[in-house]
């Protein structure tokens, strides 16, 4: 997934629209090649070369399929689907949001994969990716891409500060912060005001926003509660750099993490090949990456994210057919292997896990700490849950209103989006 970060091609809207939404390539002749239309979210500079790539291989090994390969930029791909599948004109293939994934199914978009040349290798993907993919029993999306959140961290400035290595808790973290702060002049740690970043909070004590098998809203409950506090604690203190509540927080933290001026930070995979453009990681060694802290339960954790290939329910027939046969190329060994090698991005079979993929120090290292990841509930509504939080918590990180007046509001703004679960 790809939180915070503004795709960077405009370019790619104009392609977007000379697609005509895509309308599945009918127009394609019946003695002639198939075309079908794939939607591509990735990074449009740091990553959809390679998907470009990868697609004419598929072409030049697939004479009778053609791919109309078009990058959305992955922060308005999502309305953009739903407005095109409901008017029968969506892409033949999507690189869905695993997020999304429940939302399209529930609505009949997606085409259910079991039993599909798609899926023919399902038992080498991990398995709670599988079941990321899943709605109702049935399965939606082949997991291309995968991701989820570690405590990044300079070796160097926490080898100044005297620390050998990277905190278990959020008591700790304090800690090293302060000592980073005394030995380097640095700060330790600067934390993020959106509620994605937030949510290992949550999973630290126990909690979600929502119990979905209760069908019960819990971001203000006393469990809740604890997390935000722990959170809104990491805000102030010695080494603790202060919230940035602006609309450029995002690049502000990752500009200072990769240039030494912050030891350590949350962060997702996506910014792998980032990091190391970065003057702090020229040596890609001096990367540390860990789980990201436990809370006050001892649990630690982060959500999985990352993206699915997902093929249109409402293509023909021979539309669907070729669709299905360039989802599994994509999402083969090979394919997920050369996207990991180029994108530094987490494959998510085991088999792509090669001995040359595990050389990069990023992938290895998110590698590490996946068993920690959290998979979201088959709620349809589930990702949508963030946005009243993602409103609520700059306002509480810079004290414009109480963390008790903040939780409330967006328990408030939550009922609406789940209007038959309970308080």
């Amino acid at each position: 997934m790809r939180r915070g970060i503004a795709a960077s091609a405009l370019v790619a809207s104009l392609a977007l629209a000379a697609t005509a939404c895509g309308e599945s390539d009918s127009d394609s002749k019946s003695d002639g090649p198939v075309t079908i239309t794939w939607w591509d979210t990735s990074n449009a500079t740091n990553e959809a070369p390679t998907y470009k790539a990868l697609v004419s291989q598929f072409e030049a090994a697939n004479k009778n399929i053609k791919v109309k390969y078009v990058n959305v930029p992955f922060d308005q791909a999502q309305n953009k689907f739903d407005t095109a599948a409901g008017s029968k004109g969506a892409p033949d293939v999507l690189r869905s949001e695993v997020g999304w994934t429940p939302a399209f199914a529930k609505k009949s978009y997606f085409l259910p994969l079991d039993g599909t040349d798609a899926l023919a290798d399902q038992a080498k993907f991990q398995p709670n990716l599988i079941k990321q993919a899943q709605y109702e029993g049935k399965t939606y999306g082949v997991p291309l891409v995968t991701d989820t959140l570690a405590l990044v961290y300079n070796k160097a400035l926490f080898k100044k500060a005297g620390i050998t290595e990277a905190p278990k808790t959020w008591d700790e973290l304090k800690s090293d912060a302060a000592k980073v702060k005394g030995k380097t002049g640095v700060d330790g740690y600067w934390g993020s005001t959106q509620a994605y970043y937030a949510q290992s909070f949550l999973y630290g004590e126990g909690t979600d926003t929502v119990d979905a098998t209760a069908k019960k809203i819990t971001v203000d409950a006393a469990a809740a509660k604890k997390a935000y506090g722990t959170w809104l604690s990491l805000f102030s203190g010695k080494g603790l750099h202060k919230a940035d509540t602006t609309a450029d927080a995002y690049a502000h933290i990752q500009d200072a993490f990769v240039n030494g001026k912050v030891a350590a930070i949350v962060q997702g995979p996506w910014e792998i090949t980032n990091f190391y453009k970065g003057s702090a990681f020229s040596d890609k060694s001096n990367l540390g990456i860990a789980t990201v802290p436990a809370g006050s339960a001892g649990k630690a954790g982060a959500p999985t994210g990352g993206h699915n290939l997902s093929v249109y329910a409402g293509s023909d027939k021979a539309h669907q057919a070729a669709a299905l046969k360039f989802v599994q190329f994509m999402t083969s060994a090979k394919s997920q292997e050369t996207i990991a090698l180029k994108n530094s991005t987490l494959p998510t079979r085991s088999d792509a896990f090669t001995a040359q993929v595990k050389a990069d120090p990023g992938i290895a290292g998110y590698q590490g700490v996946l068993a920690a990841a959290q998979p979201r509930p088959a709620l349809p509504e589930y990702s949508s849950l963030w946005g009243p939080l993602d409103i609520e918590l700059p306002k509480i990180a810079g004290g414009k209103e109480s963390l008790d007046k903040g939780l409330g509001n967006a328990e408030v703004a939550i009922a609406k989006l789940v209007p038959d679960f309970s308080k």
